[in-house]
């Protein structure tokens, strides 16, 4: 398909823009070595990585040479008219007592020249000046042989085929023959641990064919690099391409993380449909998606799928490999979640090949941390491997007298115990504590004039509030083959979370002076959880006539234990604009020592259907049963709650052309709400349902892009019962809001050196229902246009090779304040940037946060909490890799 007609296909699609378009045309007509840069793979395992994303740290080659056949064959008139291009008339798999034999059926098989290469667990070959001439149009097995898990032959360019064959557990060994009338001959047999691959990029099999008894392998190890990630297991708790997947997913991964120089809060500025309600000094995050409220401490967050209290504490991301965000409702896979959607932290596994990472990094407010990342094998036998990050930062924020100290250690063991059984041991331990923790400043004189003033960007009322946070973490996963089309996935981990803190703490009010703050005080105050998850999946494939299926059952058990204790007081008033610190808190204003338990138990079934090639349907439904135990130890009041809720969700995927997938979808979410009514009733689980339709599109193989459409609404929502006679103090569930939005990103490289990462979101957030709130009103913190742009480019040759530069634009348009809508934080653009350098294991960098240092209002949580964007700061790091 010529490229102006395909553009006009997406278009009418909706699939890219006009600037897509161009980028589409110009990548391919780019010319590159092999003719590679236009090749796509479509569809191959989920281990491929994207030739951009393979770093080669040590190679070792043996090739043995091939020699000349005696009597090549010539080539026919008809093939020196198509310009020497060589017909696949047939695709053969043949098992053998190793493996699996794939034939190339030609009668020119010793004239394809075959370019090779390793991605992950997957032998690639591609092959130039050849087509694919089958009546299917291409040629795809599941399962051929033991160990080998995938074999695909497709049309990867108009005049090249692609072979790809994926290992189950490693990399397949391959010896390449050529036989007289067959074609082209690939042998198979299962790899082991040790990776075999052929050359690096670029570099070809020898020139001349071989005969039928000659063979070649090739032996190389390598990681993974990139800002392009293809799979995610978010999605559907198994192993599945993003394009596959009915429902938008951003993922951040490592190599975005490490550029930006990121921590928790700015890799979040990636994804534009993601506001922040803390300022970015707090220890842990509290946002908004697609308009709706996440939270760390209510398990919205996640840690490899599992639920996480206080999963970004210390905002910290040693031990960290990647962030992904799953954008709407996802109660179907995750039990009671926000309608927005939930963000997933990836942790950092084991590698096979010895790694050993150090890097230091010092910036602007005293900031300085050190970092260590080692991984490698512990025995002999190849079957025990492990990863170990650690970190310690120490920082001061712009406010005045805030500083924090985090550690951070993240110990990883995994056992191959035999062949079909894996078990993995992990566990991390983080440590923060905060000084002059900052609460946010008055609306007049930081939004609004004062007569007194402005008030000071780094002004801060709190100096005496401290907070210590820590959380530990323990688990384990076992993963069980039972047959090439069945598994068992065994998860258990323990969480314990610590939050204490005292002092000065939320103001309350100002006065009619406009300068005096009125505030709440902490005696030290405990606020302490105990986490308990146990997930037990079983994953299927299986076959009903022409119809493909991958089961998912799925039994998740969930127990979390808070205990809560506080003593608040009247706090002391503050001069804003003169302000003296330490004075003494007034009377007690409340005691509170609580103990609440929750007991959750979700059963889920999913079936991902492959109705065809460019056809699959995803369907899945959840129940959710939940008892809440409420023990109130000032008065000795016991309470106890429960109930139940389904959440289904189903969604298509229709493929008209390879490398574009049109995708709708439906969801559901719940999430409990602990209460009584006036008529003594316990209150319904909130309800959030999508509607969500898409195109996600792979511009190349190393670059693409998703565009969404969604209506997202919320219902359930308490809100005073204000009907005639009933006293004052009851809820009830009358509450409706509606987010209609669209999503954009795209990601990958658009040529070598020159990568992306950027999204754009516009989201329509109301209130549709409510006795308080106005119909029609926004929601605090939420802006209706955002986008994003991080862009890097590397010089890929001359002596400036391994230098590159990164620039970055964030934009937030104007937002509502408070829910009251009686004011507005006003928009903003930054710009960061980065110029960093990179020879053989040697990283250094410099990141510009803020470079024209704007003056903005990063978020608000009242008319008293105004937070103040960041300045313009430094931060330098350099990392050595052996």
């Amino acid at each position: 398909m010529k490229v102006d007609k395909l553009c006009q296909s997406l278009l009418l699609t909706s699939a890219i823009t006009l600037t897509g378009c161009f980028a589409y045309a110009l990548l391919l007509g780019t010319p590159a070595k092999g003719d590679e840069v236009g090749a796509q793979i479509q569809e191959v395992d989920k281990n491929i990585l994207q030739p951009n994303e393979i770093r080669l740290p040590t190679t070792s080659a043996q090739m043995l040479e091939s020699p000349t056949p005696t009597n090549p064959p010539a080539i026919s008139p008809n093939q020196e008219e198509k310009g020497g291009v060589v017909s696949i008339t047939g695709v053969v798999t043949n098992p053998t007592d190793k493996g699996v034999e794939i034939i190339l059926q030609t009668t020119q098989g010793n004239a394809l020249q075959p370019v090779t290469l390793v991605l992950g667990r997957t032998y690639i070959a591609n092959i130039p000046n050849a087509v694919l001439a089958l009546p299917q149009g291409e040629f795809r097995q599941d399962n051929p042989a033991s160990g080998i898990t995938r074999v695909a032959v497709t049309q990867a360019t108009a005049n090249s085929i692609r072979v790809a064959v994926t290992g189950e557990t490693a990399l397949p060994q391959v010896q390449l023959s050529d036989a007289p009338n067959q074609g082209l001959i690939f042998s198979f047999t299962p790899g082991t641990s040790a990776a075999q691959t052929p050359p690096p990029l670029g570099e070809t099999q020898p020139e001349k064919p071989t005969a039928q008894t000659d063979e070649q392998e090739i032996v190389v190890t390598g990681e993974q690099d990139g800002y392009l990630v293809p799979d995610t297991n978010v999605g559907t708790r198994t192993d599945t391409p993003l394009r596959d997947i009915p429902q938008s997913i951003q993922v951040i991964p490592q190599e975005v993380i490490r550029d930006q120089g990121a921590d928790v809060y700015s890799a979040l500025r990636n994804v534009a449909s993601i506001r922040q309600n803390n300022p970015s000094s707090f220890t842990s995050i509290r946002l908004t998606n697609r308009g709706f409220f996440i939270n760390d401490f209510f398990g919205n967050t996640l840690r490899n799928g599992i639920k996480d209290v206080g999963a970004t504490i210390g905002a910290e991301l040693a031990g960290i490999e990647r962030i992904e965000v799953f954008q709407g409702p996802a109660s179907v896979l995750f039990g009671n979640a926000p309608p927005g959607g939930s963000i997933n932290l990836i942790t950092k596994q084991p590698l096979s090949d010895p790694y050993y990472s150090v890097e230091a990094n010092i910036g602007s407010y005293d900031f300085y941390r050190g970092a260590v990342d080692i991984s490698g094998l512990l025995d002999t036998d190849k079957k025990v491997a492990y990863r170990l990050n650690t970190a310690y930062k120490t920082q001061n924020f712009f406010h005045d007298f805030s500083e924090r100290k985090v550690f951070v250690i993240a110990p990883v063991v995994s056992f191959e115990i035999g062949e079909n059984t894996k078990l993995t041991l992990e566990a991390d331990y983080v440590n923060s504590e905060t000084d002059g923790f900052f609460l946010g400043l008055p609306l007049i004189g930081t939004v609004l004039p004062n007569p007194n003033g402005k008030i000071p960007r780094n002004r801060n009322l709190n100096k005496t509030y401290e907070s210590r946070d820590s959380a530990f973490r323990i688990g384990y996963a076992l993963e069980h083959k039972f047959s090439h089309n069945w598994s068992l996935r065994n998860t258990f981990r323990y969480g314990d979370v610590s939050i204490q803190y005292k002092g000065d703490g939320v103001p309350t009010g100002l006065l009619s002076d406009n300068r005096t703050v009125t505030r709440g005080f902490f005696e030290p105050s405990d606020d302490l959880y105990s986490e308990y998850n146990l997930l037990t999946d079983i994953i299927g494939k299986f076959s009903t006539g022409s119809i493909e299926h991958q089961l998912l059952f799925g039994v998740d058990l969930r127990r979390l234990d808070r205990n809560f204790q506080s003593i608040s007081r009247v706090g002391a008033p503050i001069d804003v604009f003169n302000p003296v610190y330490g004075q003494p808190p007034g009377a007690i204003t409340s005691i509170t020592d609580t103990n609440t338990l929750t007991d959750q138990l979700g059963i889920y079934i999913q079936d991902q259907v492959t109705i065809a090639e460019n056809l699959k349907l995803l369907l899945g439904v959840r129940f959710d049963t939940f008892k809440q135990d409420n023990q109130n130890r000032i008065t000795n009041l016991e309470t106890s709650q429960s109930g139940d809720s389904f959440s289904p969700r189903v969604g298509i995927v229709y493929q008209p052309i390879p490398p574009i997938s049109l995708y709708a979808s439906y969801n559901e979410s719940f999430n409990p709400v602990i209460g009584t009514a006036f008529d003594a009733s316990t209150f319904e689980p909130e309800q959030g349902k999508q509607y969500e339709i898409g195109v996600k599109a792979d511009l190349t193989d190393r670059l693409s892009a998703t565009l969404a459409f969604y209506d997202l609404t919320r219902s359930n929502l308490l809100t005073t019962d204000n009907r005639p006679g009933i006293p004052l103090g009851f809820s009830i569930q009358t509450g409706e809001q509606r987010s209609q939005g669209i999503e954009f990103n795209i990601a990958g490289e658009i040529l070598p050196g020159w990568n992306v990462f950027a999204s754009y979101a516009y989201t329509d957030l109301r209130v549709t229902k409510d006795n308080i709130l106005p119909i029609g009103s926004s929601l605090n913190g939420v802006a209706k246009n955002a986008a994003s742009l991080w862009t890097t480019y590397d010089i890929q040759n001359g002596k400036l090779q391994g230098l590159g530069f990164g620039l970055g634009l964030f934009y937030v348009g104007d937002r509502s304040g408070f829910l009251d809508n009686t004011y507005e934080l006003p928009g903003y653009l930054t710009t960061d940037a980065a110029i960093y350098y990179k020879q053989d294991r040697l990283r250094a960098a410099l990141n510009f946060r803020n470079l024209f240092n704007v003056d903005y209002f990063e978020n608000s949580f009242g008319r008293l909490r105004i937070s103040y964007g960041a300045p313009f700061t430094v931060q330098g790091t350099i990392s050595w890799e052996f």
